[in-house]
């Protein structure tokens, strides 16, 4: 295979000011042909600059960090750096906690004590643009975020309020497409357009909104 055939690698960012965790998950990362660990980041002023200067495609970011927990960092990193999936790196972080890293536009989270293959997953599909948490922990958050609703999101359209049902019950791109019998391509139209009319950043963040806008049911 020659260079200009080679696969595009997915960019890693960790977040973590604990070395020994920080080194594992780089090492961790490094074994897999697709990714490419870019860095680490202990702090979040650190992370925000190479962030800048690495742009990765997905920062594992850890929520205790010496200078402010890692969900104050979403929302900044995001505005800039809007291309950029964010998972939270938990251990035993609350609802509070989650609520707030989805309502900021992270991508998802995945536990510290997560086997390799949970980890690998979650950064995969992290860049492909899924959500990254599981169904029963998505309807527990979601759940948690009604209020009044506005007139946010009044203008989506019948197909894109399908879709955004089917991404309340934790599915993604990819099996949404299969149960509508669509192109993965469509659905992504869909999702982006939905985030554009949400004033989301990720799948999360959209359902957040959605949720706290009465314009979806958080699976039961």
């Amino acid at each position: 295979m020659t260079q200009a055939e080679q696969p595009v690698k997915i960019r890693v960012l960790v977040v973590d000011d604990h070395e020994l965790v920080a080194d594992s998950l780089v090492r961790v990362l490094s074994l897999e042909d697709d990714l490419e660990p870019v860095g680490i980041a202990p702090t979040i002023a650190r992370a925000r600059e190479m962030v800048a200067s690495t742009r990765p495609d997905v920062v594992l970011l850890d929520q205790e960090l010496p200078d402010g927990p890692g969900t104050d960092s979403i929302g900044a990193m995001r505005a800039h750096h809007p291309e950029v999936q964010i998972v939270m790196l938990t251990a035993s972080t609350s609802d509070q906690v989650l609520t707030r890293a989805m309502a900021a536009g992270a991508a998802g989270f995945v536990s510290k004590t997560s086997g390799l293959g949970e980890l690998v997953g979650a950064v995969r599909a992290a860049a492909r643009g899924d959500a990254v948490i599981s169904p029963a922990l998505l309807g527990r958050l979601l759940a948690r975020m009604r209020r009044e609703p506005s007139a946010v999101g009044r203008d989506i359209t019948a197909r894109e309020a399908e879709i955004l049902a089917l991404l309340a019950q934790g599915m993604s791109n990819a099996a949404i497409a299969a149960h509508l019998v669509l192109s993965v391509h469509t659905i992504r139209n869909h999702v982006a357009n939905l985030l554009a009319k949400l004033g989301a950043h990720s799948k999360l963040e959209a359902l957040a909104i959605a949720v706290r806008e009465n314009l979806v049911e958080p699976p039961a």
